[in-house]
This record gives structure tokens, C-alpha cells and sequence, in this order.
């Protein structure tokens, strides 16, 4: 199959697990193309049999380039075999509230952009605190520890489960 792979990055965790998916569909012999979002606005989609959009939740929004890539392309991406990946930190927990947010942030998405991926898959993000500002570590901080997260803030801390990253994958493609 050849695949596409769209994706938008704040601090790089969803730009490695873009490329991680990459990497395991070539290893199944796929050929796969990896383009952030800025970068993909005039793809031609009939190239492609699969797509798979990847973007990460910030204050309950998706990044700007990806939300302009599924609307400029959300008529083909409705047509296609395609699914949305939303990395997030509320993924690596059992928290109900935090499900039910980050369900109403992939609603949203779609009410934007007109595109309803009927394949949505959360995976756990990543601590980046070599990335943030001083707010922001102290953000993340305080919200670690309202969630019980054992944190330094000067080391990240990646929350992606691997091997269930290529279950959901190959559990996409039937492979």
C-alpha cells in the first residue's frame, strides 16, 4: 500500500511517533510518505491508498496547519481509508473526565474541518521539558502532579506505549 502520513508538531513527540508509524508500515514492505502538515496543504490524496493525520491537543486544539490540511482535504479524506491520531498526555491515563475532553476535542475537529475520520486512535504524548518555556514547565509540572506523574523538570518523560502504537496500526491497515 502506499500511505501518507500528515502530521503537526508543537514539541516533537508527534513528529517521532509519525515517524515510528513510518518506519514499522515500511518495514511491512508499505510505502509510506512523512509530511508535517505545512508541507502537505496541496497533496494529491488519489495518490495514496491510506492516510493517516496525526496532530497533538494543547489547551483542547489541534495545531493550525493540521486543522487547515483536514479542511482543504477533508472531502477526499471522507472518501479514503483515513484515520486521525490525536497524541495527547490525558491518553496515558484512565481518568474519565479526560476521555471525555479529549472526545470533544476530536468532535470539534471534525466540526471545523468537515472531515469525520472514521478511525480515531489516542495515544499517549510526552513530557517535553526540555522544550518548554518556564511557564509552561511550571504548567506541566502542576498539572503532573494533579494527575499523580512523577516528573523532573529538567529530563522529558515520553508516555507512548510502543507496542500498542504498532497494534493500532497494523489493526488499521488488517495487517
Amino acid at each position: 500500500m502506499k500511505i501518507l502520513i500528515v502530521y503537526a508538531s508543537t514539541e516533537g513527540q508527534t513528529r517521532k511517533i509519525a515517524q515510528f508509524c513510518a518506519d514499522h508500515l515500511i518495514e511491512q514492505s508499505h510505502s509510506v510518505e512523512v509530511l508535517g502538515a505545512g508541507d502537505a496543504k496541496d497533496v494529491d490524496l488519489g495518490r495514496f491508498d491510506a492516510a493517516l493525520v496525526a496532530g497533538s491537543v494543547h489547551a483542547g486544539r489541534y495545531q493550525k496547519p493540521l486543522v487547515k490540511f483536514a479542511k482543504r482535504q477533508a472531502e477526499k479524506l471522507n472518501g479514503m481509508n483515513a484515520a486521525f491520531m490525536s497524541v495527547s498526555l490525558a491518553a496515558a491515563g484512565d481518568d474519565a473526565e479526560d476521555w471525555d475532553g479529549l472526545k470533544e476535542c476530536v468532535a470539534r475537529f471534525a466540526s471545523k474541518t468537515g472531515w469525520s475520520p472514521p478511525k480515531v486512535f489516542h495515544v499517549a504524548g510526552a513530557f517535553r521539558f526540555t522544550e518548554y518555556d518556564f511557564f509552561k514547565s511550571w504548567a506541566m509540572r502542576w498539572i503532573a502532579s494533579q494527575k499523580g506523574e512523577d516528573v523532573d523538570p529538567h529530563v522529558d518523560k515520553e508516555m507512548t506505549d510502543w507496542a500498542a502504537l504498532k497494534t493500532t496500526v497494523d489493526n488499521w491497515l488488517g495487517t
